[in-house]
């Protein structure tokens, strides 16, 4: 997965700013930019959801993102108000925001809220069938006789798209993660050994 591949749904107004200001900082610490979302929790949250490319992230890896982003935001100073800094994973019912997330979590169920109408509908839920040319494929349960239960979403046009949590989702994402982990390891263990005694 690449580090670079573009965000494809996105935030609005202030939110998109703050994105704007954070992004950049993210990506070169090696991390991915998932959402920014600002909120009244606690008077006033920014949350900032990130990942590494493997889809992994650990409590450090938020301090870092934090550490880095906290002087980025203080110069901008985008948020007219106090608020407190909060970033963290994705988590497993996640936001998809790149085509990749979508072919990733292909054969799960997500829930898609549409910034432009799709066949008089906004809402969709169903299984996600992957993403090509820029549209999401999903199958939808709830179609009636003789409609085609298949959507094609445009992924421009998605205002938000939700992993649905179920059983069968986190044991995939429970062993992604592992998978993950262990690729890490095996890699730092080979950067380890090549260090001149």
């Amino acid at each position: 997965m690449s580090a670079h591949e573009p965000r494809i749904v996105t935030e609005q107004g202030l939110d998109a700013r703050v994105a704007a200001i954070v992004e950049p900082v993210i990506e070169d610490l090696g991390y991915r930019l998932v959402r920014t979302k600002i909120s009244a929790a606690n008077g006033c949250t920014l949350q900032i959801m990130a990942e590494r490319p493997d889809g992994t992230m650990t409590v450090e890896d938020c301090e870092t993102i934090s550490r880095a982003v906290s002087p980025a935001l203080d110069v901008e100073d985008p948020i007219n108000r106090a608020y407190h800094l909060e970033v963290s994973s994705p988590g497993i019912d996640r936001p998809l925001v790149r085509e990749g997330d979508f072919n990733r979590w292909s054969g799960h169920e997500l829930k898609v809220e549409m910034a432009v109408m799709v066949d008089g509908r906004k809402r969709f839920r169903g299984t996600l069938l992957g993403a090509e040319n820029g549209t999401a494929k999903v199958r939808l349960p709830d179609s009636r006789e003789g409609e085609d239960d298949l959507a094609a979403l445009p992924l421009e046009n998605i205002g938000e798209a939700k992993l649905v949590l179920t059983d069968d989702l986190i044991t995939a994402a429970l062993q992604a993660e592992k998978a993950a982990l262990a690729a890490r390891g095996q890699e730092e263990e080979l950067t380890q050994d090549n260090t001149p005694n």
